[in-house]
């Protein structure tokens, strides 16, 4: 009787261990895409900054700056993964343009204002690609333990649910942007 009683609380135990291990996953998953979510939000507040900055240059090219504004008012609506990631694949593109279309204009290059935001814009896009790896590498850890014995037997009875890799969802976001100036 004291051996099944022994073999019992192991159990037990074995299955706490599990558990608290996969809560603990699924909270370091939470707080990688919270670390994307602070860069994201870091990258929108210096985009007003930005567009005052190049707004009085850049008359010819008002399409990308309304694009940049617009996307800046759907990502604070975005509730998803997956929605923010296609706002922030779209937002990369519309900033590459910008930084691209600043080739036209010598005396954009030269204002301090300009070049600050450009230098500011590109540590943010760095902390940004960090941030996206930890997340997709924490989700990976996270969704292995859901799928590996013995705790996808406990995942599966405590309805832990897999989380989505931050990706890019079109061939064309994964393509380098070109510019054409001829046009």
């Amino acid at each position: 009787m004291w051996i099944a009683l022994a073999i019992i609380l192991v159990l037990v135990l074995i299955v706490i261990n599990i558990y608290n291990d996969l809560v603990k996953a699924r909270q370091k998953v939470k707080n990688s895409w919270s670390q994307i979510d602070v860069q994201l939000q870091r990258r929108f507040d210096l985009i007003p900054n930005l567009l005052e900055t190049v707004k009085g240059y850049m008359e010819h090219e008002q399409s990308v700056l309304v694009k940049v504004a617009e996307l800046r008012t759907s990502w604070a609506n975005a509730s998803s993964v997956a929605e923010k990631a296609q706002l922030d694949n779209e937002l990369s593109d519309a900033l590459k343009t910008i930084m691209a279309v600043s080739e036209n204009y010598p005396d954009l290059k030269a204002n301090q204002n300009f070049m600050h935001m450009q230098e500011e814009l590109k540590n943010t896009e760095d902390k940004i690609s960090f941030s996206r790896q930890f997340y997709n590498d924490t989700t990976t850890m996270y969704n292995t333990k859901l799928e590996v014995v013995p705790s996808n037997i406990i995942a599966s009875m405590f309805k832990f649910k897999p989380e989505e890799l931050f990706k890019t969802d079109s061939d064309e976001a994964r393509k380098n942007v070109k510019v054409d100036f001829n046009k």
